[in-house]
């Protein structure tokens, strides 16, 4: 069964940066193309970042020059740096494959950006 486990996240002052990661147990994690989600509070989880199995990348227009998507194969691993953080950028973010979503969701990581 496939473990999709986030972490990294915190509470940040605007402009600050985190960087999160999703470690992917289980899976044929080379193969796939992956994605960073996120969902504020009464709001709809939206896709953020994608990352093909080529390593080819796209942005949500909202966090295009300030987040970064990568990944390690070997370790399985999909991350997230981002930076110049915002306040409408505070959500929980979840990772999971994309354009289909094939796994159960993880429980996520909660950023927070606050003065």
């Amino acid at each position: 069964q496939v473990q999709l486990v986030e972490s990294g996240g915190g509470l940040v002052q605007p402009g600050g940066s985190l960087r999160l990661s999703c470690a992917v147990s289980g899976s044929f994690f080379s193969i796939e193309d992956m994605g960073w989600y996120r969902q504020a509070p009464g709001k709809q989880r939206e896709l953020v970042a994608v990352i093909t199995s080529a390593g080819s990348t796209q942005y949500a227009d909202s966090v295009k020059g300030r987040f970064t998507i990568s990944r390690d194969n070997a370790k399985k691993t999909v991350y997230l740096q981002m930076n110049s953080l915002k306040p409408e950028d505070t959500a929980v973010y979840y990772c999971n494959t994309y354009v289909i979503v094939r796994y159960t969701w993880g429980q996520g990581t909660q950023v927070t950006v606050s003065s």
